[in-house]
């Protein structure tokens, strides 16, 4: 759908060049994956300003949060990323642990790291091979598709969902993961390098790819700053904010990675930020498991964790309490007028949740900072006098997911 501004007078000798169109860049666009839809106002093929809508979802995530207790709203983080769950669910049940002063068992804190770096893995190599994708290169995406299978069946292993997990829990966790995880994990890691290598070897001195991305859709530090950007966006362009080390929590101080930066800010370097944040990843994963304790995955406390399920179906204390804390009038009690933000670093940036408490199990008021809200929010900075193909490059860049978007 196109439609004329300004209509020109051509009798009167009015120069036609300077018409504008408005045009519609989705949501049935393939690049904008179904859900976005971006207004664009074009000369010819240069961009002159756009508007970009969040998407139609209107699930109304954070209001859910007000409605469901803590541990039933885990199952609708999974839906606001679902490229990396387990970040969501852990980073939603780690505000709570904050708010009620938690002090979770190291063994938790080791597999949280892991799972949470595995699925910055699956979250990074899927927007790298879909990057590719939206420039032409389909073959990196067949190959992110195959390395994100092999991290959905450890996924599946541990929490018996291969997308939506839902498997944190105040407290802890669903459940410990099986014996063969470790061994399997490594196994992964020992192999992945190579598929960055390849990816590597294809992309980063490809001219058609290097056309399409260097010095594309540029920010600078004083934008991050504007825009309130984090993650990958933020470090392509010098800003060296990373939730782990600005904010560390569970036991990402005790381990050894590097946040890495660069400083030209457009569609290459947030390519080439995702690259080695990958690796570095690996190398996250790789000491956790290495310094992997043993022990329980959750508190022993059962006013806030609930028992395990066999002690429920042969104990009647046992019975008793996992009755008492899925009743939303009887859950674990929180502070009144208990007010806490807390963030952790997903894979697209900080994300962070205020979450206000009346004194049960529900949350009185319930908000979110997704970092992909706020980096789509930059996207007419990051496009405005490019082209309209530059549009393409750069929104596959953000990384954006929709369920973040929701409002």
């Amino acid at each position: 759908m196109s439609q004329m501004l300004d209509k020109p007078n051509i009798e009167a000798g009015e120069d036609i060049t300077t018409r504008t169109l408005q045009i519609n860049f989705g949501p049935q666009h393939p690049a904008t994956h179904g859900t976005l839809r971006v207004k664009m106002e074009v000369l010819g093929e240069n961009v002159v300003r756009v508007d970009p809508e969040i998407g139609f979802l209107h699930t109304g995530f954070e209001k859910l949060g007000e409605y469901h207790t803590f541990n039933q709203f885990v199952c609708t983080t999974d839906r606001m990323n679902y490229m990396s769950p387990l970040c969501n669910n852990f980073g939603f049940a780690h505000a709570i642990e904050e708010l009620l002063e938690i002090e979770l068992t190291p063994r938790c804190q080791y597999l949280r790291v892991i799972l949470c770096e595995l699925s910055r893995l699956a979250d990074h190599v899927i927007c790298t091979g879909l990057q590719a994708m939206d420039l032409g290169a389909f073959t990196v995406l067949l190959w992110s598709f195959v390395e994100r299978e092999k991290l959905y069946d450890l996924f599946e292993m541990v929490t018996g969902a291969r997308l939506t997990t839902s498997f944190a829990r105040v407290g802890g966790m669903m459940k410990d993961v099986p014996g063969e995880f470790v061994p399997r994990c490594r196994k992964f890691l020992r192999e992945f390098p190579q598929t960055l290598r390849e990816i590597e070897k294809m992309l980063s001195r490809n001219r058609i790819f290097l056309d399409r991305t260097v010095g594309i859709a540029a920010v600078n530090a004083d934008d991050v700053a504007s825009y309130g950007l984090t993650g990958p966006i933020a470090r392509a362009a010098g800003v060296a904010y990373d939730v782990r080390r600005a904010r560390p929590y569970w036991v990402y101080d005790e381990l050894d990675f590097d946040v890495i930066t660069r400083t030209e800010g457009d569609v290459f370097a947030r390519y080439a930020v995702r690259m080695a944040e990958m690796r570095e990843s690996v190398k996250i994963i790789s000491q956790a498991l290495d310094r992997l304790p043993g022990g329980p995955v959750n508190i022993d406390d059962w006013k806030i964790v609930l028992p395990e399920k066999a002690a429920v179906y042969t104990q009647m204390e046992s019975l008793i309490t996992h009755f008492k804390l899925t009743m939303k009038g009887h859950g674990l009690k929180t502070p009144r007028n208990g007010k806490i933000y807390s963030c952790t670093e997903a894979t697209n940036g900080e994300l962070g949740w205020y979450i206000e408490t009346d004194g049960s199990a529900v949350g009185y008021r319930v908000r979110c900072r997704p970092p992909s809200y706020w980096n789509y929010g930059a996207m007419p900075q990051m496009v405005r006098g490019g082209y309209i193909a530059d549009v393409v490059a750069c929104l596959s860049s953000l990384n954006v997911i929709a369920g973040e978007l929701d409002r």
